[in-house]
């Protein structure tokens, strides 16, 4: 990306616009200028010929992509990282699965080394180990743990800013102090691999849980007597929804459900593992087998879900084109809503002063281009 550039020629559309014929000028790695009519003079000047531009896509929960997995090295989560990027994520959360809390500390310095050089590397979220052993899905149940002093201690001593995110089910003994105390440290707590009810769920949000991992999965149903933790999380302004909307996860008229139930506060993530972006076969997540097929990862036993093969890209284009969202609203689902769930203010927005990490789609909504900011 040149240092002065100018974009024409793009139907611009992000949460808060859809504009036709319209042009960005980025500046120093930041978008300086958005408007239609009459563009300015920049060093650089490309004409998109009609294609779509949005902001970069932001991905609050992944496990890996382009046959690697977060959890082997900083080599396997810079190649991931890489790979989802070649499908307009610009922004990644590298999810780390549970694991043993050495094995964690480990995989914390991997992520550490990587962020160093990838701008794209947001930080981690640690989905576990303090989870349901009822609702693990595809974790270790032998790597599960309580949220007491040796969890604590490990986001403690990690490097500054680095543990952004943390899934937990609060029914766990010491689940509740431990959220009050991680979001005093400034980490985003996620309710999920749950058994909690809506009224434990209530509690835990008045604690400071402000997510709810892949709502819908690994978590109680929605009852018409026991309404479990999606409708406490729905009725709730400060929490956000994360969705996979792969089809294999939620039925799309649950899914669209959720995205009209919740405005603005559905984001749509991938959890994908290392096979998205990638062939079929046999791989690893954590320490369990996966077998993938038909783009369905499966453990050894042919029934629970291990994640997913999404890339972001192909959740956007689901969102409008199956479900029919409008264009604005899908783009936020999957760009200023995860910003303002991470309280980063400086992506998700096509607007002056934000980072200039672009994506170009074409009319089918299949991504052209992407542009990560050079803008640390």
């Amino acid at each position: 990306m040149t240092a002065d550039l100018l974009l024409t020629g793009a139907r611009v559309v992000d949460a808060r616009r859809d504009l036709p014929d319209a042009w960005v000028r980025v500046h120093n790695g930041l978008i300086a200028e958005v408007g239609t009519g009459l563009a300015p003079r920049a060093s650089e000047r490309i004409d998109l010929g009609g294609a779509t531009l949005t902001p970069g896509l932001i991905d609050l929960h992944v496990h890996g992509g382009g046959g690697h997995a977060f959890d082997d090295g900083t080599d396997a989560i810079t190649a991931g990282v890489a790979a989802h990027r070649r499908h307009g994520t610009t922004a990644t959360l590298v999810s780390l699965v549970s694991s043993p809390l050495d094995v964690l500390r480990r995989q914390l310095t991997h992520v550490a080394v990587a962020r160093r050089s990838d701008p794209a590397i947001l930080g981690v979220h640690l989905e576990g180990p303090c989870l349901s052993p009822a609702r693990r899905g595809a974790h270790d149940p032998g790597a599960l743990a309580l949220p007491d002093g040796p969890v604590l201690d490990l986001v403690r001593d990690a490097e500054p800013g680095l543990v952004r995110q943390v899934t937990l089910a609060p029914e766990l003994p010491g689940a509740l102090d431990a959220i009050t105390e991680l979001t005093a440290l400034g980490i985003r707590v996620a309710i999920g691999h749950t058994e909690a009810d809506y009224a434990l769920t209530r509690e835990a949000i008045a604690r400071g849980a402000t997510l709810l991992t892949h709502a819908l999965n690994a978590m109680p149903a929605i009852g018409h007597r026991l309404p479990g933790p999606v409708p406490a999380a729905l009725e709730d302004d400060r929490v956000t929804l994360e969705l996979i909307l792969d089809g294999v996860h939620v039925h799309p008229a649950v899914a669209r459900m959720l995205l009209t139930s919740a405005p603005r506060r559905v984001a749509l993530i991938t959890d994908a593992m290392a096979a998205a972006a990638h062939a079929d076969g046999a791989y690893r997540l954590g320490e369990l087998d996966v077998h993938v097929a038909d783009g369905r990862a499966l453990l050894d036993d042919g029934v629970t879900i291990a994640g997913s093969t999404l890339t972001l890209d192909r959740a956007v284009r689901a969102a409008i084109v199956d479900l029919g969202l409008a264009a604005s609203d899908a783009v936020g689902a999957a760009t200023s809503v995860p910003a303002a769930a991470l309280g980063d203010p400086a992506r998700g927005l096509l607007e002056s002063g934000m980072r200039a990490d672009l994506v170009a789609w074409d009319a089918d909504w299949r991504v052209r281009k992407v542009w990560l900011s050079p803008s640390s």
